[in-house]
């Protein structure tokens, strides 16, 4: 088998300031980000030839999901670039960081930008609410739109039902998920909220959907999160700790569709991860983190089934008591809050936390003992991708 991806590795990380409505420009935000990437890969803006990000410009009806395109950002850093590339389709929100891998693989590029940027807090001022909700008619949400299901709440909380109904889901067992979350970001000097959540907070806290809660939603806010992926031949040269990409998933192997699933508690993140498990020989017992997506909390619990730290329908009593998923315990998850209280970075915040984690700078945060592999997981319900990451060596 062919495994492109372990010909790159992740040279530089930066990030953003990060907050609720920070009052910036989305290309300030990524330029700031971009900067920080490169002064970390121990480069300069002349060595990077190509340009990469998700879901790329001119998505006009929804502002402040988008970011700035990546010919913007070509053109404000004054980059010379061979290659570049923008999309909303693929592997979930890690498509950009594959698309780079790609590209650096097949030589049409040495050193590629990757950023993600979003300013949905400040676009949702004046009760605009949230910045991405546009189905249409003849959409793959067609029988959604028919009873009101007009927004991601809606559709989880319906995959939220039946996951408890057949497997016996309880809201105590699911509320493991925000409140580790949250219990994580209070270690992270960036995260959006830090205030103490028990989980008698998260059981009395106001439904949004039913039996979805304000926590079990993630937090909108601003910031960009930037990459610099470069060929393991300069890893000798890397100013930082090489963080190698060992495998990727981005299988789609049922039907694209919120309602016509093979299963209904599945999701396209099973396929993700069956996919990444198959082109390594690393297994989920070697993992060490887990920074896996938590746009709503049912969909961490499904990518701890997903990556096999648990079989199916089985997430309730892994999760159940927080001990396992804690920072200290069998499968450290989010260690950095999550999108439920660190802010919703759309995707990209995980896999810059897996790096955080690999080079051991997290700080308060920080996972004691071995952390050579990690996990991250990006989407849910119709998209998801997945990305295996492992410390210093290939």
């Amino acid at each position: 088998m062919i495994r492109g991806e372990r010909d790159t590795y992740i040279r530089g990380i930066g990030q953003s300031q990060v907050g609720r409505r920070v009052g910036r420009s989305d290309l300030d935000l990524t330029v700031e980000a971009s900067l920080m990437a490169i002064e970390d890969a121990g480069l300069t803006p002349a060595d990077i030839d190509g340009v990469a990000t998700y879901p790329g410009g001119g998505l006009a009806a929804t502002p402040g999901f988008t970011g700035p395109g990546a010919p913007d950002v070509q053109d404000a850093l004054r980059l010379k670039v061979d290659w570049l590339s923008a999309n909303s389709e693929g592997g979930a929100q890690l498509s950009c960081l594959v698309n780079a891998c790609i590209a650096v693989s097949a030589g049409l590029a040495k050193n590629v930008l990757v950023y993600r940027t979003v300013t949905e807090s400040t676009n949702q001022i004046g009760g605009r609410g949230a910045a991405v909700s546009n189905p249409t008619v003849g959409s793959q949400m067609q029988w959604t739109l028919v009873p009101g299901a007009l927004a991601a709440p809606h559709w989880f909380a319906m995959m939220t039902n039946r996951y408890m109904t057949q497997y016996g889901l309880t809201r105590e067992q699911l509320g493991q998920i925000p409140v580790n979350a949250r219990r994580n970001a209070q270690l992270n000097p960036n995260a959006v909220y830090t205030d103490d959540m028990s989980l008698d907070d998260y059981l009395s806290a106001r439904l949004i959907t039913s039996p979805l809660c304000l926590y079990d939603c993630d937090v909108p806010c601003d910031g960009s999160t930037a990459f610099i992926v470069s060929h393991v031949d300069s890893a000798k040269d890397a100013k930082k700790t090489p963080v190698h990409v060992n495998a990727v998933g981005t299988a789609y192997r049922t039907r694209n569709s919120w309602d016509q699933y093979e299963s209904p508690t599945r999701t396209a993140v099973k396929y993700a991860a069956e996919m990444m498990w198959e082109r390594t020989d690393l297994r989920p017992a070697d993992v060490d983190v887990a920074e896996i997506y938590d746009g709503f909390s049912i969909i961490t619990l499904q990518w701890l089934e997903a990556l096999g730290f648990c079989g199916e329908g089985e997430g309730g009593s892994f999760v159940e008591g927080g001990k396992r998923i804690a920072l200290d315990g069998e499968i450290p998850v989010n260690t950095h809050g999550g999108q439920l209280s660190a802010g919703r970075l759309h995707g990209l915040g995980f896999v810059h936390e897996a790096v955080v984690q690999l080079r051991g700078e997290g700080g308060a945060r920080q996972k004691q003992g071995r952390h050579e592999v990690a996990v991250a997981g990006n989407g849910g319900g119709t998209f998801g991708g997945a990305m295996l990451l492992t410390a210093g060596v290939r």
